[in-house]
């Protein structure tokens, strides 16, 4: 694994950098996974004041030997290991919403070095990278329509072109191999499923994909724009981003969502063969052996989903109901237990009020304000979103919120323990 690693980072080839001194202000989102936070990020990147990955941070974190597996026993992480190379890699992937035109290379690359985390194994080969930019070339570079599209961002439909060319890209890409399209965020197909199986994971699926309407990071940048993060893990290692940039002002941003709908959507990944693989423990020489996961689907006897919070090895054996409500119990107790001060907001009184949550993002962070999107997309869903989709396990999830952690949780989130009021 490590020689694979070593391996992307070379192709990579990341350049280096020097402007986290200049940071000035970053925003991190702490919240338990399955709690909006793709949608939220989602929404705050247009801001034209704000930076963003494309992704998480995770993946860097992987190619510079920092969490699992390198310096951690779980998703916290104390001494950062080869904190330039990380800083690099942060500001390799940066980018700003942008009107200008699109710079067609810029694009192919970043396409490229996405398609490297995701499949390592297969785009460190020469000959795969290789064909990968030729497929890039042809369809970015040498298509004036293509381009064109990705450019007109100010139309009616702004995403609906870019979004018609990344399925192309994926058809292309994928063209001996179709299914490995389902594990992109948002994109499946009719071909049939198969199981997450890579012989190396850098990125968690759902992968994401490049959007369109976006430049590179600038020294100017640097000086007056706010970096956002949003990573799950992250609640387990507050320090992280003072440590990367030592003159910034960390602004904390503690994203809640009520038990039902959490564990409900946990559930639901940790059952999902495309999607939240995120620890093989077969590297750790472990047996999962987690009733309702484990005796359940294929994979489900080494690989982890979701978030490793410092006690996850209780949970080896343990209900799958169980470890999803400790995935929620364990991240928030960690952003209290941190003592850091945070703007709380639930993503309830986001999706009931996206413009106002917004409003109050953007006064808590110091930036003006922006047009809010008209529109929110659907985002790293197992299944369509709507009102209270925790009611197919009413039961278990009713039981499951009997215990008194869940309630005094629940409270200290500014929730009430009547499923009534629950969306």
């Amino acid at each position: 694994m490590r020689e694979l690693v070593r391996t992307v980072n070379a192709i990579r080839s990341v350049p280096h950098c020097e402007l986290h001194s200049l940071i000035k202000t970053v925003a991190v989102i702490l919240c338990s996974p399955r709690s909006g936070s793709s949608l939220v990020k989602h929404a705050l990147e247009v801001h034209p004041a704000i930076a963003s990955l494309t992704g998480e941070i995770e993946p860097f974190l992987i190619l510079t030997e920092n969490g699992f597996g390198h310096n951690s026993n779980s998703d916290a992480i104390g001494n950062l290991k080869n904190k330039q190379a990380l800083i690099d890699n942060i500001f390799d992937d940066l980018t700003v919403q942008s009107n200008t035109s699109l710079d067609a290379s810029f694009l192919a690359n970043t396409w490229e070095k996405r398609f490297l985390v995701q499949f390592p194994a297969e785009f460190s080969s020469d000959a795969s990278r290789e064909n990968l930019k030729y497929i890039l070339h042809q369809l970015l570079n040498n298509n004036n329509n293509n381009i064109n599209n990705i450019n007109n961002i100010n139309n009616n439909n702004p995403h609906q072109e870019y979004d018609s060319l990344k399925k192309t890209i994926l058809s292309a890409v994928f063209k001996n191999e179709p299914w490995k399209s389902n594990y992109y965020d948002a994109w499946p197909t009719s071909d049939p499923i198969r199981w997450f199986n890579e012989p190396l994971k850098i990125e968690e699926p759902p992968f994401v994909v490049p959007r369109n309407g976006r430049r590179p990071f600038t020294e100017d940048d640097a000086k007056n724009k706010v970096l956002l993060f949003k990573t799950p893990p992250d609640v387990y290692r507050v320090g992280m981003y003072e440590a990367l940039f030592p003159n910034a002002d960390i602004k904390y941003i503690h994203l809640t969502r009520g038990y039902a709908q959490t564990v409900n959507g946990l559930l639901d990944g940790w059952l999902s063969p495309v999607g939240f693989f995120s620890h093989d423990l077969r590297r750790a020489g472990l047996n999962l052996r987690i009733e309702g996961y484990s005796d359940r689907v294929p994979f489900g006897k080494w690989w982890w989903k979701f978030d490793l919070p410092p006690n996850w090895r209780d949970f080896l054996e343990a209900k799958l109901e169980d470890v999803c409500l400790n995935q929620w119990s364990s991240a928030h107790k960690a952003v209290f237990d941190s003592g850091v001060k945070t703007l709380q907001l639930s993503f309830e009184d986001f999706l009931a009020a996206p413009d106002m949550a917004i409003r109050k993002i953007e006064k808590y962070l110091g930036l003006p304000e922006m047009d809010i999107p008209k529109n929110l997309p659907v985002m790293m869903a197992t299944e369509v979103p709507k009102q209270k989709r925790w009611n197919k396990r009413n039961d278990l999830i009713l039981s499951l919120g009997e215990s008194e952690q869940v309630g005094k949780m629940m409270t200290l989130l500014g929730y009430e323990m009547n499923s009534e009021t629950w969306l």
